[in-house]
């Protein structure tokens, strides 16, 4: 019945290890064999999801910066693209300067940064990313970005939040991926967008898909799929739109869910 599997990366397809445990690799192959599409759906970095995707032995489209780049993992063909507004990218800038917020960008799929601060630090060891330092903004703000990214504490963070969109206004989507992560793209760059445009490059319908996550930056996609699947480690708030909640990323999850819901093994 499903056809197309969007599976996001951290908290949901790796556990806290950080690490895509043998059964559920096992699962993940089961899937592709039943001629199910398996992709995923990420607010990474094309890059960093890059690495996973092909660890994993993957060879289809991903999804990654929060939708607002679906690329082929084969010949890294573009399929869809959304670019931070220049209005909002200059705007954002000015403003984390301002209120001396750290502001972080992606370009050439690289990460930027003002200054080097630990933040950034951490950010950079979690996601095994390299970044480079920028000091003079303005030159960042002419270039394509796909996702803008502030990180601070998450109380301060929900405040910002409807700040941020009565100064960028509709052109922009923002959202949490984390606690301490809000994220910033393209009013199209969506999980939820990305999915629906995947399926109609598949060819199948939204209801023959299927969409696992943890955090709130998945609910688009889980809204949009046939069947939205939190993981047992999610959000409440998303387990509360969930159709299926599944176990934890420790627990194998998403094991679970595809032996479920495609190869009908698990009862």
């Amino acid at each position: 019945m499903y056809k197309l599997i969007a599976i996001d990366i951290d908290d949901t397809l790796i556990n806290d290890d950080k690490e895509v445990t043998p059964g559920t690799q096992q699962a993940l192959e089961a899937a592709v064999a039943a001629g199910v599409v398996v992709t995923l759906a990420t607010g990474r970095a094309y890059a960093s999801a890059q690495a996973i995707a092909r660890q994993t032995g993957l060879n289809v489209p991903i999804i990654t910066y929060q939708g607002a780049l679906v690329k082929n993992l084969m010949d890294e063909k573009v399929l869809y693209e959304r670019y931070v507004p220049q209005d909002a990218v200059r705007k954002l800038f000015a403003y984390c300067v301002e209120h001396d917020l750290h502001l972080q960008t992606y370009i050439d799929d690289k990460l930027y940064a003002r200054e080097e601060n630990q933040k950034l630090k951490d950010y950079s060891t979690l996601n095994r990313t390299p970044y480079f330092i920028e000091p003079d903004w303005e030159k960042l703000v002419p270039q394509k970005t796909p996702k803008m990214l502030i990180i601070d504490d998450p109380d301060f963070l929900d405040e910002l939040a409807p700040k941020l969109r009565e100064l960028l206004g509709d052109a922009v989507h923002i959202t949490k991926s984390k606690p301490y992560f809000l994220e910033i793209m393209h009013s199209e760059g969506t999980k939820g967008l990305a999915l629906e445009f995947l399926a109609s490059h598949f060819g199948c319908e939204l209801s023959e898909t299927i969409a696992m996550g943890d955090s709130w930056n998945d609910h688009e996609m889980l809204e949009a799929a046939g069947l939205g699947i939190a993981m047992g480690n999610a959000i409440p708030a998303l387990k509360e739109i969930a159709d299926f909640i599944t176990l934890s990323n420790n627990e194998e999850g998403v094991k679970y869910a595809i032996d479920k819901f495609i190869l009908h093994t698990e009862q």
